[in-house]
């Protein structure tokens, strides 16, 4: 072996591995058990069902398809991160960011207990691991319900800080969870103005071995993305971004990898 290729396994030894693992991809019809305001733009519905028997979701970055009414007598599909499963007791938890008022915040507004709903997936999940000594999460409201999901399932002291940008104090959540937790709260008027986000970063440390998971608005996402890749040189291996809805556009994300 020569020193280029033990400098390569080195390399891959010392890297963040990303694994993805398909499910089988199914409906699911369920009834919602519970609903709850979580805080002014955040709603938790809880659904339940016999169809949760063989639901698996392995990763906070997970999503499944949640199928609503239109309005126009159609069906609207939109993705939703399975924010807690308990086999057990069969229960799904979904957190629906409030905001303008697209066809599934407003089943979510509307929903009662008993209300039935059709959800797909996950269709898989990416399931991170590796030499992490600490993780980044950033985004705003609508990425809140996989940032606590990731925190609240941390091991015990794992470092991890959370920077999220959301309308106002009252936004806030509280995740209960045995990792080591900074978490930094920034209210902002505009979601699309990655402005207020870049500036706590810069005063943020951002440590080799450090994973960095960002979801926002995708303008927002790219902007940071290319911060912390080309001004703090942060490696484009350690590092995911997504944008969980674009601006102006309806039931659009974006991925960005290299």
């Amino acid at each position: 072996m020569n020193i280029l290729q033990g400098d390569r396994l080195t390399e891959v030894a010392n890297s963040p591995r990303v694994e993805r693992v398909r499910h089988e991809l199914k409906r699911r019809q369920l009834n919602v058990l519970s609903t709850e305001r979580l805080t002014p733009h955040m709603i938790r519905i809880t659904l339940g069902g016999e169809e949760l028997e063989d639901f698996t979701s392995l990763s906070a970055g997970d999503h499944i398809k949640i199928f609503v009414p239109d309005g126009a007598g159609g069906t609207a599909m939109r993705d939703y991160t399975p924010r807690r499963y308990d086999v057990a007791t069969r229960t799904l938890v979904i957190d629906f960011a409030v905001h303008d008022a697209g066809p599934a915040t407003q089943w979510a507004l509307n929903a009662r207990p008993g209300d039935m709903i059709q959800i797909g997936g996950p269709r898989g999940s990416q399931i991170i691991s590796g030499p992490i000594r600490s993780w980044l999460l950033i985004g705003d409201e609508t990425a809140l319900p996989s940032i606590g999901r990731r925190i609240e399932e941390l091991p015990s002291g794992t470092l991890v800080t959370s920077v999220v940008a959301v309308p106002g104090s009252e936004d806030e959540q509280v995740f209960e969870t045995k990792a080591n937790l900074t978490a930094h709260w920034i209210y902002r008027e505009n979601a699309a103005d990655p402005a207020r986000l870049i500036d706590r970063l810069s005063d943020i440390a951002v440590e080799p071995g450090t994973f960095v998971w960002i979801a926002a608005e995708g303008s927002v996402t790219r902007r940071i993305r290319s911060y912390l890749t080309d001004e703090r040189k942060h490696p484009a291996n350690w590092l995911r971004a997504s944008g969980y809805w674009v601006q102006g556009k309806a039931d659009t994300t974006e991925k960005f990898e290299d």
